[in-house]
């Protein structure tokens, strides 16, 4: 199981890598399947992936992504408007089939997945973005590993027993501190290889441990859906870790909170 996990996740990593690098109609591309795979996992946990809210929301998510893509971001709102009149025209047309929460239940898995996923793609698209969005993995992946490392090291007080029995609040500050620390030596790199700015240590710094933040209520938040659900997995795509839904259960609700403070700090 180790061994399987770990190729799959050096797979992920250079997988992720060349997205990343080439970014354009590559990344987009990349980020616009992942999504779709995300809202078909999510939409399966409510036994909705083969009806019409779920192909609707499919529909919306190419939608989104080709205005992003084609930089007509004037027609976003618009787009979730329609895509709500569309679900609702299709809870009344065919009641009583569909039940509210379930027609309530696309239109988050749209927003939740394909919406929040997409500002991967948004922040590659800016200047540096190259490097910027180096600052979700770190936020993402690396408070997940430093938060497991501090955890086993030091936890003694659980953060969620019911929810995640294995998580503890040491772990929780750990992983804080770790993603600060990651984004603080980031900024030390970019500060000499990409272009000077004043306090880049203490500003990614700063970006890495807030943005720590939302990969913890990302991952409890996925990992609550499954209770709920009684799930185990939301798939089987990625061997060793499931579904898209289960790897990037963090980085979902971390890319687009890095974007904003990139946005706002830099």
């Amino acid at each position: 199981m180790f061994v399987t996990r770990l190729i799959s996740g050096i797979v992920l990593v250079i997988l992720a890598t060349a997205t990343l690098y080439f970014g354009g109609a590559v990344t987009c591309g990349v980020t616009l399947f992942i999504s779709l795979v995300g809202v078909f996992e999510l939409m399966r946990v409510y036994d909705l992936h083969k009806k019409a809210p779920a192909g609707a929301a499919y529909l919306a998510t190419v939608g989104y992504y080709a205005l992003l893509f084609f930089d007509k971001t004037e027609f976003v709102l618009p787009c979730f408007i329609g895509f709500l009149l569309i679900l609702l025209a299709i809870y009344v047309i065919t009641y009583p089939t569909f039940r509210d929460h379930e027609i309530m239940a696309a239109f988050t898995s749209f927003f939740y997945v394909s919406v929040m996923l997409s500002y991967v793609y948004l922040l590659r698209e800016m200047e540096n973005g190259g490097y910027m969005v180096i600052l979700i993995f770190v936020c993402s992946w690396g408070n997940d590993t430093l938060a497991y490392c501090a955890g086993v090291l030091f936890g003694k007080h659980k953060m969620s027993p019911k929810l995640s029995p294995k998580k503890s609040i040491e772990g929780l500050i750990g992983g804080i501190l770790g993603a600060g620390i990651l984004g603080a030596i980031f900024g030390i790199i970019y500060n000499s290889q990409v272009k000077e700015l004043s306090n880049a240590w203490l500003i990614f710094g700063i970006i890495g441990a807030l943005g720590a933040v939302p990969a913890v209520i990302g991952d409890l938040a996925a990992s609550a859906i499954k209770r709920n659900n009684d799930i185990k997995d939301y798939g089987k795509l990625i061997p060793g870790h499931g579904g898209i839904m289960d790897r990037f259960d963090s980085m979902i609700f971390t890319a687009p909170i890095i974007y904003y403070l990139v946005n706002y700090m830099i």
